[in-house]
């Protein structure tokens, strides 16, 4: 058998070598369709387009992503190859909400703002709900925001995007990014919902790029903290020198969430072809910290020296979040 993988998935290089004929490290931007011919197994992240151009003609068998999100795969061509895709869901959502919930306390400190905080939380799956339980935590009041699941559990728990622009101090975004079906997420903030916020003055998002519209987000006049952008690696430059947070895309890049991640795609292997490869567990849980408070987040990661960072040097996007020094998760 012989499996490529990208050369920046980490905790990987030693596991498959004993089960597998040849294993290729290849740089994500590098793998293509020549690389891929006659690899039976795949395993990517996000900068690897995984879809008809680079797999027509392929043995792939198994696309492995190291990662939550999976738009970077053509899914539908992929089940008409009868390729499989396994993800990592949830492997860094400690780490993701670890960055909102900084990001959060550094515009509270900033403005030196006092009294209730009303957050609301718009996709309340492994990242949102970690999101949500710490800003009660830290006695935040919260709004969730998910459509789907209030169409399966009952409306009672959930708000309307209404309620959070008419209540909210604060909105985050931890949606899949979809185009279609009932509820595409494809610029879900858009000009009409920054348009209708009542007293929000800070809008985050760690979830896709375009799931929020760079546009509308350049015409808002409040604060924005930004992970995922539009374009990325390419940012637009204006957005970045406006946001008070902007990061390359590495909120979720935790040394506990690539173990996760990694681990994830092994055990998928390990249940397809029957082996017994044991990977790098993480040391802190997927549920992230039992309990935190301001202090110990603060104390756990700084946004602030990753935007200066960026700011700094804009078109060094992709080297800063490749070279990433991964942090430690909240304890």
């Amino acid at each position: 058998m012989k499996i490529v993988a990208d050369s920046k998935i980490p905790y990987l290089k030693g596991l498959l070598e004993p089960v597998a004929q040849e294993v290729l490290y290849v740089p994500g931007a590098e793998i293509d369709s020549t690389v891929v011919r006659e690899a039976q197994v795949l395993l990517t992240r996000t900068r690897t387009r995984c879809d008809r151009t680079l797999l027509e003609g392929s043995q792939v068998q198994l696309i492995g992503t190291a990662t939550i999100g999976t738009d970077h795969i053509d899914l539908d061509y992929c089940r008409s190859r009868g390729i499989a895709v396994v993800n990592a869901p949830g492997c860094n959502a400690p780490a993701v909400a670890q960055w909102v919930h900084a990001s959060i306390l550094q515009w509270l400190e900033r403005r030196k703002a006092l009294g209730p905080v009303t957050l609301g939380v718009v996709g309340v799956g492994h990242v949102g709900s970690i999101v949500a339980r710490w800003a009660q935590q830290l006695g935040y009041r919260v709004l969730l925001n998910d459509p789907p699941r209030a169409a399966v559990e009952g409306s009672a728990a959930f708000s309307t995007l209404e309620q959070l622009q008419q209540e909210c101090d604060v909105i985050t975004f931890h949606t899949p990014l979809t185009r279609e079906g009932e509820w595409p997420t494809w610029h879900l903030c858009d000009e009409a919902l920054l348009g209708g916020l009542c007293r929000c003055g800070l809008v985050l998002n760690a979830a896709r790029g375009a799931v929020c519209d760079t546009r509308a987000l350049l015409q808002w006049g409040g604060d924005l903290a930004i992970d995922c952008w539009e374009g990325e690696p390419a940012i637009n430059r204006e957005l970045l020198r406006k946001a008070f947070i902007a990061t390359p895309h590495i909120a979720g890049y935790s040394l506990q969430g690539k173990q996760r991640g990694t681990a994830m795609i092994v055990e998928a292997l390990n249940r397809r072809y029957g082996w017994s490869i044991k990977p790098t567990k993480a040391s802190t849980p997927q549920h992230g910290a039992d309990h935190v408070t301001a202090q110990s987040i603060l104390e756990s990661y700084n946004p602030l020296a990753d935007t200066a960072r960026l700011k700094t040097l804009p078109e060094s996007f992709e080297h800063l979040r490749n070279s990433y020094p991964l942090r430690q998760e909240c304890p």
